[in-house]
């Protein structure tokens, strides 16, 4: 469950996980980097880091 909230009160939010982490799949590579750049705990720039290795590059 979200933090301090029970599960009757949680609104459905898709960006977000039960346990209200967010979700990293869908958003794009800007949003990613933007994510990354704003974010100071290791854990979480990692998996942001592997998020954005997993969007396939499109070579023009």
């Amino acid at each position: 469950m979200a933090v301090g909230q029970n599960q009757r009160t949680r609104k459905n939010d898709s960006m977000l996980t039960k346990t209200g982490k967010a979700r990293l799949g869908p958003l794009n590579t800007t949003q990613l980097n933007k994510l990354l750049e704003s974010s100071t705990k290791p854990k979480e720039k990692s998996k942001i880091l592997r998020a954005l290795s997993k969007h396939k590059v499109v070579a023009a």
